[in-house]
């Protein structure tokens, strides 16, 4: 039965705890854990390792990196300056196997990211992506056209962007676009940066997903499109998302979780409650779907103030990834060195906390 029925989310975190719930042992997938109790951020990496582990949990076989950060819709500035850290960090282990930066550069080739903001820029929800790229660092034309010292650093990663839309705006598939780049521009490295959806209304904004098997844009709202991984653009393509959406049905069935808790204290109605505990949370969740349907069906909701979150996580992650494409990041382990700085913010989040996070204020 539990395969039957499937919860709409993006996050592999939350399929592997859908099946701990339901006490369902899934084979040739890996959790590991980090808490870190300073900025308290949570970092859980699910491994799928064989083609068995990823056909029971509906992902592809790779790496997923999650990280939990509560304060992330909080503006904090040296809050938000850390998680940029953590981001930078995320990226380099997923590509620390996939591109060879540095004997590129030993021989004297330039070294190619093309960063693809995927979304809606009308749909605040889903503007993530082209709000990344508005904040990021380009450098691929500036270093073509001047050199590289024209950056005034001896090593540049040469940078660029891409922002195509959604296929009601443009009619062709946005894997059709980025190959079409791909092929002229010839980056070592696709970095994709969408909205997801989220299970879990409480991750909404406040986590962010890393992983090394591309992207399939609208999946989480249920717009399948052709998929944007490594065997269907040629390069490897690492994925950034946040979810800024939940479904609707996931609220009422939220609330019907919390309805039945209440009926295990009612001599009259505990009766019901043992019935309906004894669903799937999958089996509850299309139950839920089919009540709803077709008022509700299909709608999907996102917290209020979600402009200013998705401004200030968007600067977040284009940070994080100025701080890797930097020239101060170019030797493999590079970002140990910016354990100095990263002390001097920790020293300074006591006077900084509770300081609004201001994009205007580029730190890089």
């Amino acid at each position: 039965m539990v395969e039957k029925y499937s919860i709409r989310t993006d996050l592999a975190l939350e399929e592997k705890e859908r099946f701990e719930e339901e006490n369902v042992e899934v084979q040739g997938v890996v959790l590991e854990e980090e808490y870190d109790e300073e900025w308290e951020v949570r970092t859980t990496t699910v491994i799928i390792k064989t083609e068995n582990g990823a056909k029971t949990m509906g992902k592809p076989v790779g790496t997923y990196i999650t990280m939990e950060a509560p304060n992330l819709a909080v503006p904090d500035e040296a809050y938000h300056r850390e998680i940029s850290v953590k981001i930078a960090e995320c990226v380099e282990r997923l590509l620390r196997h996939k591109w060879k930066r540095q004997e590129k550069r030993d021989t004297g080739e330039d070294v190619s990211v093309l960063m693809v903001g995927l979304g809606n820029r009308a749909v605040t929800p889903d503007a993530l992506g082209p709000r990344v790229a508005d904040n990021l660092n380009i450098t691929r034309h500036i270093v073509r056209e001047y050199g590289k010292y024209a950056m005034g650093e001896d090593e540049v990663t040469l940078v660029s962007a891409l922002v195509p839309g959604v296929m009601a705006q443009t009619g062709m598939e946005t894997a059709e676009i980025v190959r079409g780049v791909v092929e002229e521009t010839k980056p070592e490295v696709i970095l994709v940066v969408d909205a997801l959806a989220a299970r879990n209304s409480k991750r909404l904004n406040r986590t962010i997903q890393i992983t090394d098997t591309g992207i399939n844009p609208g999946s989480g709202v249920g717009n399948h499109r052709n998929a944007i991984t490594e065997e269907s653009v040629g390069v490897p393509v690492i994925a950034i998302g946040v979810p800024t959406v939940v479904d609707a049905a996931t609220i009422v069935n939220d609330a019907m979780e919390n309805l039945m808790k209440e009926m295990e204290h009612s001599e009259t109605l505990k009766g019901v409650g043992v019935v309906l505990q004894g669903y799937h949370a999958a089996e509850k969740y299309e139950l839920v779907r089919q009540l709803i349907s077709p008022h509700l069906n299909g709608m999907f909701v996102t917290p209020k103030d979600v402009d200013e979150t998705v401004k200030r996580i968007s600067f977040t992650i284009s940070e994080g990834l100025n701080l890797l494409f930097s020239a101060k990041e170019s030797n493999g382990d590079s970002l140990a060195k910016q354990g100095e700085e990263q002390d001097s913010v920790k020293a300074k989040r006591k006077e900084t906390k509770g300081q609004a996070h201001n994009p205007k204020k580029a730190g890089i």
